[in-house]
């Protein structure tokens, strides 16, 4: 065996039990998508060996940010060390609710942090937003960050995203406010009338296509072969 298959093998994980209810991760996606996924469906296209090296690459990262954060802060210009029992922020947060459970990756006294990392590519791209810019092409990742502050009464949400290739950060605040609050609700309230319906959402991506027409939430989706086999039939 070799160390690259054994690697794979270690990422392998036993099928985790779903709690059945809404995952804030997949706010801002396509609802067939967060349809499925709530119903525990068995996915058409689960990560390949690669995908998972990826993800456990991510998380490296994740953690690194995380603990830092757990363990450092910046108090009038000075690094400063917190007490092993007070932490600055608390890091995977439970928020959960009748319907929806998730976990903030860090809570502190007023705001809520996400930490996304990223292939050094899509980092940079990023860096070119203006304005709006960043509240639409990462609309997803606000729903859920601002979910998060709202159920903890937090007044700011943060994403900070991570470049893989050398640390490299990024970072962007919104306030939890009445707009954020009402697109939140707006999200919650759609797919609290698709679970009572209890029928299949149509199969409609949240996001606009690139120039070859095609959707990066179908292209990453889980559920993609299930999908267009479904809408191949219903034609």
């Amino acid at each position: 065996m070799t160390i690259q298959e054994l690697i794979d093998a270690s990422l392998v994980k036993p099928d985790r039990i779903r709690s059945g209810k809404w995952n804030p991760s997949s706010f801002g996606q396509c609802y067939r998508q967060q349809y499925w996924n709530r119903k525990n469906e068995t996915p058409s296209n689960p990560p390949g060996k690669r995908s998972l090296r990826v993800f456990a690459c991510g998380q490296l990262f994740h953690d690194l940010v995380q603990n830092a954060m757990t363990k450092f802060a910046i108090l009038d210009g000075q690094i400063v060390f917190s007490e092993n029992d007070m932490p600055f922020f608390k890091k995977e947060v439970l928020v959960e609710s009748d319907d929806v459970k998730g976990y903030a990756d860090l809570v502190g006294e007023n705001e809520v942090i996400d930490i996304k990392s990223q292939h050094s590519k899509s980092f940079w791209y990023m860096s070119k937003f203006k304005g709006d810019d960043i509240k639409k092409e990462k609309y997803g990742n606000w729903l859920q960050v601002i979910y998060y502050a709202m159920q903890l009464n937090k007044e700011f949400a943060r994403l900070v995203f991570v470049s893989k290739d050398d640390l490299s950060m990024q970072e962007y605040v919104q306030p939890v406010d009445y707009d954020w609050r009402k697109e939140v609700d707006a999200e919650l309230k759609t797919l609290r009338q698709i679970w009572t319906a209890n029928v299949l959402p149509p199969a409609l991506p949240r996001c606009e296509p690139n120039k070859k027409g095609e959707f990066w939430q179908c292209t990453y989706c889980k559920f993609k072969n299930k999908c267009y086999e479904l809408e191949a039939k219903n034609e």
